[in-house]
C-alpha cells in the first residue's frame, strides 16, 4: 500500500530552516503571556536587539540570563558600576553600556510600578484590551497602538523602546497575533 507524502510544516516564512529560529517560532512567539516579569524580560531582550538580528539575542538568552540573574528585577535594579564592568567583559550577551544601563533602569522603573501597586502585566494588557489583536492584513513595523505604548513606556523612562522595538516584543508576547495565515501556528495561537 503507498503511502502519502509528509506534508512538511508550513511557518511563517521569517522562522526559516534555523532550529533556534523554528523552536522559538513553534513554541514561543505570539503565545499570550501574562506574567509580569516575563513580559518585562521580552521588553529588555527586544531592547538589546535593537540594531541586531533577533536570531542573535535568541543565540544569547541563556547567556543573558545568566548575567542578568535570570531576569529578577529585585538583583538588576541594584546593580552598579562593577557589575556594568562585568557585564561589558561578558562575551556571551551583547556588550553595549547603553543597553546595560537602560536594563538596570528598567529593573528600576519595574519595582517602583510594583511599589505604586501597577502590575506591569495589567498595564500593558490593559492598553491593548485585555486580550490579543488577530492581526489579519500585512504585517507591519509599526502600529499606531506600539507608537503609543512605545510613548506611555518612554515617559515612565524605559529606554530602547521606539515603536518598532514594542512592535516586535507586542508579537513575541503574543499581544498580537501576527503568524501568517497558512502558519500551522495560527489558529492553535488564536485559541
Amino acid at each position: 500500500m503507498p503511502t502519502s507524502p509528509i506534508k512538511p510544516v508550513q511557518r511563517c516564512s521569517w522562522a526559516g530552516t534555523d532550529p533556534v529560529y523554528c523552536a522559538y517560532h513553534d513554541e514561543e512567539w505570539g503565545v499570550p503571556v501574562y506574567d509580569s516579569r516575563e513580559l518585562w524580560e521580552m521588553l529588555m531582550l527586544e531592547g538589546f536587539q535593537a540594531g541586531l538580528a533577533w536570531i542573535v539575542i535568541l543565540r544569547k538568552r541563556d547567556a543573558f540570563r545568566k548575567a542578568f540573574k535570570n531576569f529578577d528585577p529585585r538583583k538588576i535594579a541594584r546593580f552598579d558600576e562593577e557589575d556594568i564592568a562585568r557585564l561589558l567583559q561578558d562575551p556571551g550577551i551583547v556588550r553595549s553600556r547603553a543597553k546595560i544601563e537602560a536594563t538596570i533602569r528598567g529593573a528600576q522603573i519595574y519595582l517602583a510600578m510594583e511599589t505604586a501597586g501597577e502590575d506591569f502585566s495589567a498595564f500593558v494588557w490593559d492598553i491593548v484590551g485585555g486580550k490579543p489583536i488577530q492581526n489579519k492584513g500585512l504585517i507591519p513595523a509599526k502600529t499606531p497602538l506600539s507608537e503609543e505604548i512605545s510613548n506611555i513606556l518612554k515617559k515612565k523612562g524605559f529606554k530602547y523602546v521606539g515603536p518598532v522595538i514594542v512592535y516586535a516584543w507586542m508579537q513575541a508576547v503574543g499581544m498580537v497575533n501576527d503568524h501568517a495565515p497558512d502558519c500551522f501556528r495560527r489558529k492553535s495561537v488564536q485559541a
